[in-house]
């Protein structure tokens, strides 16, 4: 039975092999398994869509996280701020 820890590697290995759809896809699918999304979980999330130049997305989940009383980390942040810049939107970054 995949739990939060499966997840996030799954996730994670999405974000690195640049499958940022299926990232997104796994956390959709890890909220309707039941299971909570944690900081781990958001930071591989932004990260996948940081790397395809999801920015909109990527800022989207941002907000959610914070929603869900999750607190950003250096990494959240880092993978926001970076999705911004790829996206050209070095004024939402300083938001």
């Amino acid at each position: 039975e995949p739990n939060v820890i499966t997840y996030n590697a799954a996730i994670s290995a999405c974000e690195k092999g640049g499958q940022w759809q299926r990232a997104l896809e796994l956390l959709r699918e890890m909220k309707e398994h039941g299971l909570e999304p944690n900081v781990i979980t958001y930071s591989a999330s932004i990260s996948a869509c940081e790397k395809g130049g999801q920015w909109e997305l990527a800022l989207e989940l941002l907000r959610e996280m914070e929603g869900r009383g999750l607190k950003a980390n250096v990494i959240t942040f880092s993978a926001s701020i970076s999705a911004c810049e790829k996206g050209g939107q070095w004024q939402r970054a300083l938001e």
